[in-house]
Parts: structure tokens; sequence; C-alpha cells
């Protein structure tokens, strides 16, 4: 009894600390989950982007969506300068207008207008594709229509985006549906042309080719609520398309290359220019600022320099002085 007695205050020890590590667990899995959820927290929606200017060019419902204008330094409005209106990546699920903000700051040393543009997305507004589209055609309708007062050129509108927001660039162009029905439709919603990078292009299957499978078809119908076909910029080619450039990692998993390269065939073959520029080794999303040390940024924003310039867009004698050395050397 007497050794009983002796190891009560031991017991009783050992009993309290097991309570407490029992109440501190909860707390530890509270906090853990209380980082986890902090971690998860999406970035500021809309974004805030310095150096530009905002404006609503659409209203949905309660729905205010805006486009950020970057003015260049070096023009006035009078002059008529050419625009780059772009559309983020993000599989018309997520994604930021801020994914574009740098092409805008280089292009605006070149006497370009920048333009970023929001438009709806699945997890945000809980819309198919086809709204994706009907808004990026409503934001190049708005660049053209109010092109006097923001000083661009009307007839020098081009159109960018990565991933699904190339395909939604190319759609404004080559897609002969899904427009809102509040637009104004005297006003063209066709780039004058494309800059597209790792494009959603091939939106439903091709004859002969083995990258569609039942699982990525079922995918695009689903997202597009409609016959994939119709989405499909690949699908659309038709002759007096807006020229157009394409960088693609040939490492793309995501998008695959191939895809690529059978809408730049398609292109060409209807009598529409269409260069395609691939990267070896490279994988979706590698054309983004700070991404490898920004190395193939660079490297894709001088093709995109070549190809403005060629079209008369850009002032080639200004070409080299812009560019960061490494980026002229693809």
């Amino acid at each position: 009894m007497s050794r009983v007695k002796s190891l009560l205050p031991i017991m009783l020890v050992l009993l309290v600390g097991l309570v407490a590590v029992a109440q501190e667990q909860p707390a530890k899995q509270k906090r853990k989950a209380s980082a986890k959820a902090t971690q998860r927290q999406p970035k500021q929606y809309p974004p805030e982007i310095a150096e530009a200017q905002v404006e609503v060019y659409k209203t949905v419902g309660d729905v205010e969506l805006n486009v950020w204008i970057f003015e260049p330094k070096t023009s006035d409005k009078t002059s008529k300068r050419p625009a780059a209106v772009f559309f983020f990546g993000g599989g018309w699920r997520s994604g930021s207008p801020t994914q574009f903000v740098p092409h805008c700051q280089h292009l605006v040393q070149r006497g370009v207008v920048g333009i970023v543009v929001d438009y709806r997305v699945s997890s945000r507004h809980n819309v198919k594709m086809t709204a994706c589209i009907a808004d990026a055609k409503s934001a190049i309708r708005w660049v053209r229509e109010n092109a006097d007062r923001l000083g661009v050129d009307p007839d020098r509108i081009v159109a960018g985006g990565g991933s699904a927001g190339g395909h939604l660039a190319a759609a404004t162009a080559l897609l002969p549906e899904f427009d809102e029905s509040t637009d104004n439709m005297k006003i063209s919603c066709r780039p004058n042309a494309m800059l597209l990078f790792n494009p959603a292009l091939v939106l439903a299957p091709v004859d002969g080719q083995q990258f569609f499978d039942e699982e990525r078809a079922e995918r695009f119908k689903d997202a597009s609520g409609v016959d994939p076909v119709k989405v499909s910029p690949y699908h659309n080619v038709s002759a007096n398309a807006p020229p157009a450039i394409i960088f693609h990692g040939k490492s793309d998993t995501t998008v695959p290359y191939a895809t690529a390269e059978l809408f730049a065939r398609k292109m060409v073959d209807n009598g529409n220019r269409c260069e395609l520029v691939g990267y070896e080794g490279q994988r979706h999303g590698f054309f983004n600022a700070n991404k490898a040390g920004d190395e193939y940024y660079q490297k894709t924003v001088a093709e995109m320099d070549r190809f403005l310039t060629s079209l008369g867009y850009l002032d080639a004698t200004r070409t080299e002085r812009s560019l960061p050395t490494s980026s002229r050397s693809k």
C-alpha cells in the first residue's frame, strides 16, 4: 500500500502532462489549419496595377470587368498608336490580368498602348468558356470603339494571350459565334494581328491525330458547354485571318506542341501568315516574366518585337536599343 502511495505523485504528474498534450494538439491543428487557409487565400481581386489607368469596359449584371491601360510616355494621343490587348491564362477557370503587365511595360517603351483585360472565369463567376469568349470580343470592340479617345489606331489592334488567354485572342479573330448580345455588332472584334503564347488552339479531335483522347475531348466539351468544334480556333481557320506568331515550348504537355504545328500549318495553307517559334525543352508557361531568370521571357519578347516590327507597328530603328542583349540571340 505504501508503494502505491509513493507512486501517486508520479502518476498525477503524468496524467496532468497527458491532459496538457491532449489540449495542445487541437490548438496546434487549428494553427496549422489557419496557416494553410492563409496560404490558400486568393490574391487581391480585382488587382491593383501600378502605372496603369483602369476603366470598366463591360458590365454583366453586378459584375464590372476592367481593362488596365498603359500609356507610352514618348508619344501623345494624337499620333494614333498601335495597341496590344492581352488576355491572361488559367484554363478559363482562374488567372490574373497581371500576367502580361511586363509585356505591356515593355511595349509602352516602344510606343504601343498596352492593355491587360479582366474577363469572367468559372471559379469567380461560375461561367462556361463561351462567356470568356464573349468578354474577349467585347474587350476588342471596346478598344476599337474608344480608339479616338485612347489615341489608338483602330487598324493596328493586336490581341495577345497565354494558354487559355491565347485561345481567347485567337477566338476574337476566328470564331464566328459567342458575341455578347449587348455589343455593338457594327464594330469589329477582329484584331489586326495575334501574339499567341503556348495557346490552346485545338479544342476538338482532328482526324489522324493521336494527342486528342476522349478525356481531353470531354474536358473541353464540359468547359465550353457546346460542341468543342465551335470554340476551337483550328477548326475555324479560314482565309484572310490576321497574321499571327506562336511561342510554344516543345516539351509542353499541357498544350501539346503538335497542336501549334497543326494550327500554323492550316493558317499557312489558307493563305495566312503564321509563324511558329518553338523552344526546345520548354514546358507550359515557360515565357512568363520572373521565370527561369527571365531567359525565355526575354527571348519571346525579342521575337514579339521582331514580328510587330515586320508588320510596321514598331519603329525598326529602336528595336536594338529597347531589348536586353541576351534577348537578341535566340
